[in-house]
């Protein structure tokens, strides 16, 4: 896999990029940005239109829409008609070549987030980029690093580090409402229902491509193989190839309001137990722990994650309610629960009484495709800006790295490395086929 960046260049960006992601989600790389009237449209194309895509395209659509991307026509259609003006491309990099394009929309499949966004980011364009950030862990760290080098506005699509509720809570949480956290326990009620994991086999049969699909460009780094509807629309998570599981997900959601606001970076271990883990699929469900070290004043802290069905014990819940999608944060002077977009709830409720919270610090975000828009206009910082995104993402996939060798795993974060355990080299940076390169 080419990369434009040295080794010294990687590990001195990765320095920044920790150092920022510290400050706990607010940037001021605003000097790199050119700065231009709020009111003057912004020249957006969108890689990916249909299902989420569609989602992006309507949350951006008061700008200047000049060019639209799918490989499927089918799935796209809504969105291709409702412009009918624009160009249409099913090749996201020939999209790009299109002069007038200022900033992106990335809205496609897990294994194809990083060669979108570094072309465009290469190209001096903004980028809006799903979740997770990237497919694997050494995407995440290049596109944080490639994000800092070239100076654009960047934010992933983690809408909920935009919503009140989470800078309430990372407020409540950094004001000592709790005290010290040394533990946070996060729960998904995904995959459940949502899309099929475990398989221990490809799907069988060659079905006909449908002709709205352009079958090449939908596998685009990844190994050759027959289309089958096994793989997508959206189902594609539940395969390794193309998605990163339950994991990949929502724990960008919903371990976002955790990194905020105990300003982690980088674990130093990560264990991982599971029903059974394939060389195609991941489990049906898992517990994944990660271990994180003492920062600054801040003492080490254990993240907990549960998915597929897997409950958070009722020791630690202590009679509350487990949420579907959510977190309880441990602290020396008791609990907060939140499930995902409501507000925090301070627990026990007994000893929380006549609690005084305490008065707002943070900004509230004027909406997160709304910062991302001001940031590449004006400057103003976005909150899931690549240098908080990337090395929580590069964190997150980490426990992904741990299912898949079945072992617990120390990390080297400035080498990208689990030391002890060489097996795991090959889920944390992989080879493109040919024709696909970051």
């Amino acid at each position: 896999m080419p990369t434009n960046l040295s080794r010294r260049e990687l590990l001195r960006h990765a320095s920044m990029a920790s150092g920022l992601a510290a400050l706990g989600g607010v940037f001021t790389d605003r000097e790199a940005r050119a700065s231009r009237s709020p009111n003057e449209k912004l020249n957006i194309a969108c890689i990916g239109c249909g299902g989420q895509g569609g989602s992006d395209l309507g949350n951006v659509k008061g700008e200047s829409i000049v060019a639209l991307c799918d490989v499927d026509e089918a799935r796209a259609a809504d969105s291709f008609k409702a412009y009918p003006s624009v160009p249409k491309y099913a090749d996201f990099r020939k999209m790009l070549e299109q002069k007038d394009i200022e900033a992106v929309t990335v809205s496609i499949p897990d294994h194809l987030h990083a060669t979108a966004a570094s072309m465009a980011i290469k190209m001096g364009k903004h980028v809006y980029c799903q979740k997770p950030l990237t497919h694997n862990v050494f995407e995440a760290r290049y596109l944080t690093e490639l994000a800092a080098k070239h100076k654009v506005a960047t934010q992933m699509g983690t809408q909920g580090h935009s919503f009140p509720q989470h800078a309430r809570l990372v407020e409540l949480i950094q004001s000592g409402a709790i005290g010290h956290v040394t533990e946070v326990h996060v729960i998904t009620d995904r995959a459940a229902n949502w899309w099929p994991q475990g398989m221990t086999e490809p799907p069988s049969g060659s079905p006909p491509v449908p002709s709205t699909l352009n079958w090449d460009l939908w596998l685009g780094p990844t190994a050759e193989r027959v289309y089958n509807p096994a793989y997508l629309p959206f189902i594609w998570r539940g395969w390794w190839d193309f998605g990163t599981g339950a994991l990949g997900d929502m724990a960008c959601h919903l371990m976002d309001p955790v990194y905020w606001s105990l300003k982690l970076k980088f674990p130093t271990a990560i264990e991982a137990q599971s029903d059974p883990v394939s060389r195609f699929s991941p489990p049906k469900s898992a517990t994944i722990t990660w271990e994180f070290p003492k920062r600054g004043d801040l003492p080490p802290v254990k993240l907990v994650w549960y998915d597929g069905g897997r409950k958070i014990p009722t020791d630690i819940l202590e009679g509350a309610k487990c949420p579907d999608n959510g977190s309880v944060f441990i602290g020396d002077k008791g609990k907060l629960i939140v499930e995902h977009g409501n507000d925090a709830v301070l627990w026990p409720e007994a000893r929380f009484k006549g609690y005084k919270a305490p008065d707002p610090t943070l900004p509230r975000s004027p909406g997160h495709h709304r910062e991302w828009i001001n940031a590449a206009k004006t400057g103003t910082p976005t909150g899931s800006n690549f240098a908080f995104a990337g090395p929580m993402t590069e964190s997150i996939l980490l426990g992904n790295v741990a299912l898949r060798v079945g072992k617990k795993i120390k990390y080297d974060a400035r080498h990208m490395s689990c030391p002890g355990c060489p097996e795991a080299d090959q889920y944390i940076r992989y080879e493109y086929r040919n024709g696909w390169a970051l």
